[in-house]
Parts: structure tokens; sequence; C-alpha cells
């Protein structure tokens, strides 16, 4: 997967070009005057290819463990969920 920069000058003017690229599963990041200003991802991302970019990008760090589970640190009496309780607390 790559990452490309683009004007939104020269995005305007070969949007189609760009969108090609993009299907094909590149990211292209937008910038005005220099400074980013937004992206365009492909759609259909996999919850892996996302991870890789923002490993690449200095966004997170990732050992590729996966996480132990953990112990619930409080369980609700009766048959309402802790979800359920809340829920009406905010309510």
């Amino acid at each position: 997967m790559t990452q490309m920069t683009v004007g939104i000058r020269e995005l305007k003017a070969r949007l189609s070009s760009y969108i090609q690229q993009v299907k094909a599963g590149s990211t292209l990041v937008i910038t005005e005057r220099g400074k980013p200003v937004g992206r365009i991802v492909p759609v259909k991302m996999s919850a892996e290819a996302r991870m890789q970019e923002l490993i690449q990008a200095g966004v997170v760090a990732w050992s590729g463990r996966r996480l132990a589970p953990m112990i619930p640190v409080a369980r609700a009496k009766g048959e309402r969920t802790v979800a359920d309780l809340l829920l009406e607390d905010r309510g």
C-alpha cells in the first residue's frame, strides 16, 4: 500500500486518475499550501492494513501480539447487565 500526497489544485485537475489509484489500494493525503487537510482511503481496508498504516505513520506502536483477556472489574447482580445499569443512571 502506498501513500501519496497531492495538493487540492492537482487533485481537482486529475481527480479521476487519483480515484483510480485509491481504488487500487493507495492512500491519498490532500494538502492545502503544503499542510495536510484530509485523506482519501480505500473503503475496504482490512484491520491489519489499517494497523500497518497507523504504525508507518508513527501514530501507534504495536508488537503484533493479541491482548490478554481481562477479568471484569464489576458484575451486576440479577438479570440486568452493567450496560443496562449505566443507561438507567444516565437517563
